[in-house]
C-alpha cells in the first residue's frame, strides 16, 4: 500500500486540513462529557455554586471562617478578599456574577468580595475551616453533655440559622483565639476526602449567599443555561468539523481513485501483446474497477477513522483518569478484553480477506468467457456445464464472504456485551464511591461516557481491519500493473523515416520467440514488400503469418534480425509515427459503440464525408449502409453485435481506407466474405490503393492469386516465395494448399 502513497501528494493540503479538523472534532467530543458532569455536579448538586470559597461573603461570615483557619490560610483569605465600600476594588468576574444577584437592601451591608481568581489553596482553606468549625461545635456539645447538632451533618439553608451561629461565635471572634486552639478539631478533618470538604464548603457558601439575599435558584438556572448553551455550541462545532472531514475525505478518496484508474488505463494502453499475455482481460478489469474501489473505500473511511479512533481512545483514557483514577482498573480491564477479542477474530479472518480479490478475478473470467462465447455454448449444448462452472466460482466467493461476514457479525454482539458489562461495572463501583463521598454523580457519568468512547475507538479500529487487508491486496495488485514495464518502448532519440524508401517493408533474417516458449515462432524470415505491390502471406494454421503482421506494427519485437519500414528499423522510430503509416484490418473486426460514421472516422477524425463514402463503397459496405434508416448515422451496438460478421469486416476495411495510409495490412480480413463480394472487394481495392503497399494474410488461395509476391510459411520458416504460377511449380507446400482449395482449371 505504501507504493501508492504518492497518489496522496496532490491532496496533501486537504489531508492536513482533515487531520486538523479531526483533532478539533475529537476535542469537542472529549469535552462534552466534562460539561455534562459539571451540569450534574455543579448545576444540580451544588445549585450552580462552583467554588467552596464564596465569591461574596458578609463581614461576620468571613470573620467566623477566619477563626477556624490556620495562620497561612487566614493570610490567604485576607489577601483574596476586599471589603466593599471601603476602597476602590476590582471585583473578579466570578464574584461579579454573584454580587449582581444580591438584593438591593443588602448591598449596603458590610461584605467582602473576592478580588482574586479561584485557587485550589483558597478552596481547601474554606473546606478545612468549615470542617474545623463543625468538629469544634461537636466537641463543645459533647463537653457540655449535649448531643451534637444533626444539622451540622446535613447543611442547608433550611436547617442552619446563620445569625444564631454569629451570636454563638461573637465572643470567640472578639477574643481572636490562637489557631492551635482548634488543632483537635482540625486533626479530625485531616483524613476526610477533599471532595467531602469541597461539598461542605459549597454548602456553607450557599448559606452565606442566602444571608445576603442572593436567589440561589437564579444562580443555578444561570449556570445550567450557560453550560447547556456552551455544550450546544461545542456540539455544533464538532458537527461542522465532522461534516467537513467527511466531505474532504470523500473528495480525497474519489480523487485518488480517479487518478489510479487514469494511470492504470494509460499503463494498459501502453502494454504490448507480451504484457497482455501476462494479465488476463478479466484481471485488468477487476484491478481497474473493484480494486480501485477498495482503495477508495479504505481512504474514505480510513482518513476519518485511523486518525479519529486513536485520538478518541487515548484522549478518552486520559480524560477518564482525570475524572476518577480509582476506577482506572475498570478501563484497563475493558481494553485488555477488547484487544484479546479483536486479536482472535482477525487472526481467523485476515487470511480470508487475501483470497477475495483472486476469487473475484476468477468469477469475472468465467462470466466474460460465458458471455463472450454465448453462441458457441448454445450451439454445443454446454449451458449446464457453463452454469456449473459459474456456480462453482460464485459459491467459492460466496463461502469466503459468508465466513468473513459471520466472523465480523460476532464482533457486534460481543462489543455490545462488553459495553453493557462495563457500564454496569462502572455504575456498581461508582455508586459505592458516591456513597463513600469519594466521587460525584457527574464524575461517574462522565467516566462512563469516556469508557464508551474508548470502546467505540476500538470498535472503529476493528472496522478498519475489514478494509485494510482487502485494500492492501488491491493496492499490491494495482501497483503490480503500474510497475510493469512495457517490453516495447520508444527510443530516446527517434529517427525519421526515409522518404526515398517510402512504403518499403523489409524483414532481414528475423527470428522471434514468445516469452516462456522453448522454440522460435519465426526463424530467419527475410523478404521485401514494395509500394504499389501486393505481398501475400499464406500457410497452415500456426505457421506464423499473424506474428509476421504483428511485427510490422511492432506489437512484438524481433528476437534477432531487423524489421524495416521506410528504410528504418521499427525499433528506432516512435510507435505512433509507425502506426500512423499503417492501416490495419484484423481478422476479427472490432467496432466501437457509436455510429457507422464515428467508426469509419476512428483512424482519421478529419476525414471528409466524400472520403468516408468512397471508403465504404470500395469496402462494398454501401449496400447494407444505405438499407439502414439512419445511413451513416445508424447506431453500432457495443462490440458491433447488431451487424453480421461480414458487415463488420467490410466496415473495418472501410475504416482503414478512410485513414489513407501508406501501408495496408489485411490479416485474414476477407474470411467472412462470400466469394462474389471477395472478388469485387479485391478488385476495387487494387484500383483504390494505387501506390500503397498491401500485405495480405490469407487462408484462401483465391484471395491471393493475383498478388505480385506470395510468401509461404511453414512452422515459422519461409518455404516458398514467388507468384502463384511460380509457387505451383517450385513449392510443394503451396501446391498442396492450392490443390485442396481449387480445381485443376482454377489452378
Amino acid at each position: 500500500m505504501i507504493k501508492l502513497a504518492k497518489y496522496l501528494k496532490p491532496f496533501l493540503l486537504g489531508l492536513i486540513l482533515a487531520i486538523i479538523l479531526l483533532f478539533g472534532q475529537s476535542l469537542t467530543d472529549l469535552n462534552l462529557p466534562n460539561y455534562m458532569a459539571d451540569i450534574v455536579n455543579v448545576g444540580i448538586q451544588q445549585n450552580g455554586i462552583e467554588s467552596s470559597a464564596p465569591e461574596v461573603i458578609s463581614k461576620d461570615g468571613l470573620d467566623v471562617m477566619k477563626v477556624f483557619m490556620t495562620g497561612e490560610q487566614k493570610a490567604l483569605a485576607e489577601k483574596s478578599y476586599s471589603l466593599v465600600n471601603t476602597e476602590d476594588i476590582k471585583i473578579s468576574k466570578s464574584a461579579k456574577k454573584i454580587y449582581d444577584k444580591i438584593s438591593e437592601d443588602m448591598k449596603s451591608a458590610d461584605m467582602y468580595v473576592k478580588t482574586a481568581d479561584n485557587s485550589e489553596e483558597l478552596e481547601n482553606a474554606f473546606g478545612d475551616a468549615c470542617w474545623t468549625f463543625i468538629n469544634y461545635m461537636r466537641e463543645a456539645a459533647e463537653q457540655q453533655g449535649q448531643q451534637p447538632d444533626s444539622s451540622l451533618s446535613t447543611l442547608s439553608t433550611e436547617n442552619i440559622d446563620i445569625k444564631q451561629i454569629y451570636q454563638m461565635m461573637q465572643p470567640l471572634v472578639a477574643s481572636n483565639p490562637p489557631a492551635e486552639m482548634f488543632d483537635s478539631a482540625r486533626e479530625k478533618s485531616k483524613d476526610l476526602d477533599s471532595t467531602i470538604k469541597k461539598q461542605t464548603g459549597i454548602a456553607f457558601a450557599e448559606i452565606f449567599y442566602t444571608e445576603l439575599g442572593v436567589d440561589v435558584s437564579k444562580v443555578q438556572s444561570s449556570y445550567i443555561i450557560f453550560a447547556g448553551l456552551l455544550m450546544l455550541s461545542i456540539a455544533l462545532l464538532g458537527g461542522i468539523a465532522t461534516i467537513l472531514v467527511s466531505l474532504i475525505s470523500s473528495r480525497i478518496a474519489a480523487g485518488v481513485a480517479r487518478n489510479l484508474r487514469s494511470d492504470i488505463f494509460k499503463k494498459v494502453q501502453s502494454f504490448t501483446n507480451g504484457e497482455f499475455d501476462k494479465y488476463s482481460t478479466a484481471s485488468l478489469i477487476t484491478r481497474t474497477t473493484n480494486d480501485v474501489t477498495q482503495i477508495q473505500m479504505f481512504l474514505a473511511f480510513g482518513i476519518r477513522l485511523l486518525c479519529y479512533a486513536p485520538i478518541m481512545g487515548i484522549g478518552g483514557v486520559l480524560m477518564a483518569l482525570r475524572r476518577s483514577s480509582s476506577m482506572s482498573w475498570v478501563l484497563g480491564l475493558a481494553v485488555i478484553i477488547l484487544l484479546g477479542m479483536i486479536s482472535v477474530v482477525f487472526t481467523v479472518a485476515i487470511p480470508k480477506f487475501k483470497l477475495i480479490q483472486k476469487l473475484i478475478d476468477k468469477l469475472n473470467l468465467v462470466s466474460r468467457e460465458t458471455l463472450g462465447g454465448l453462441m458457441e455454448i448454445r450451439a454445443f449444448g454446454t449451458r449446464e456445464h457453463e452454469k456449473k462452472r459459474f456456480d462453482a466460482a460464485n459459491k467459492d466467493l460466496t463461502k469466503v464472504n459468508l465466513f468473513i461476514s459471520r466472523v465480523m457479525t460476532v464482533m457486534m454482539p460481543l462489543m455490545m456485551f462488553i459495553m453493557n458489562g462495563i457500564t454496569v461495572l462502572i455504575v456498581w463501583v461508582g455508586s459505592h464511591a458516591i456513597a463513600d463521598s469519594q466521587m460525584q454523580v457527574g464524575d461517574m457519568l462522565a467516566f462512563m461516557q469516556y469508557a464508551m468512547m474508548v470502546i467505540m475507538a476500538f470498535l472503529m479500529i476493528s472496522m478498519m481491519f475489514i478494509f485494510i487487508p482487502r485494500a492492501a491486496v488491491s493496492a499490491d495488485r494495482i501497483a503490480e500493473v503500474l510497475a510493469t514495464q512495457s517490453s516495447i518502448n520508444d527510443p530516446p532519440s527517434p529517427k525519421e523515416f526515409d522518404q526515398i524508401k517510402k512504403g518499403y517493408i523489409e524483414f532481414k533474417n528475423v527470428s522471434f520467440r514468445y516469452f516462456g516458449a522453448n522454440e522460435d515462432a519465426l526463424e530467419n524470415i527475410s523478404f521485401v514488400a514494395k509500394p504499389g505491390e501486393t505481398t501475400a502471406l499464406i500457410g497452415s494454421t500456426g505457421s506464423g503469418k499473424t506474428t509476421v503482421a504483428n511485427m510490422m506494427l511492432r506489437f512484438y519485437d524481433a528476437t534477432s534480425g531487423q524489421v524495416l519500414v521506410d528504410g528504418v528499423d521499427v525499433k528506432e522510430v516512435r510507435q505512433t509515427d509507425l502506426r500512423e503509416k499503417i492501416g490495419y484490418i484484423p481478422q476479427k473486426g472490432v467496432l466501437l459503440s457509436g455510429t457507422i460514421e464515428s467508426n469509419l472516422k476512428y483512424g482519421n477524425n478529419d476525414a471528409s464525408e466524400e472520403l468516408v463514402k468512397t471508403s465504404a463503397e470500395v469496402a462494398q459496405a454501401m449496400e447494407f449502409i444505405s438499407e439502414k434508416e439512419g445511413g451513416f448515422l445508424s447506431d453500432i451496438a457495443q462490440g458491433g453485435t447488431n451487424v453480421s460478421g461480414g458487415q463488420k469486416q467490410r466496415l473495418s476495411i472501410a475504416r482503414a481506407l478512410a485513414k489513407e495510409p501508406e501501408i495496408f495490412i489485411f490479416d485474414d480480413s476477407f474470411s467472412a466474405l462470400d466469394f462474389k463480394t471477395d472478388v469485387t472487394l479485391r478488385k476495387a481495392l487494387k484500383e483504390h490503393t494505387g501506390d500503397s503497399t498491401v500485405i495480405i494474410v490469407a487462408q484462401r488461395v483465391s484471395t491471393i492469386k493475383t498478388a505480385e509476391q506470395i510468401i509461404v510459411l511453414d512452422e515459422g520458416r519461409i518455404v516458398g516465395k514467388g507468384t502463384h504460377s511460380e509457387l505451383l511449380i517450385s513449392c510443394p507446400e503451396y501446391y498442396e494448399i492450392a490443390s485442396s482449395q481449387l480445381s485443376k482449371e482454377e489452378l
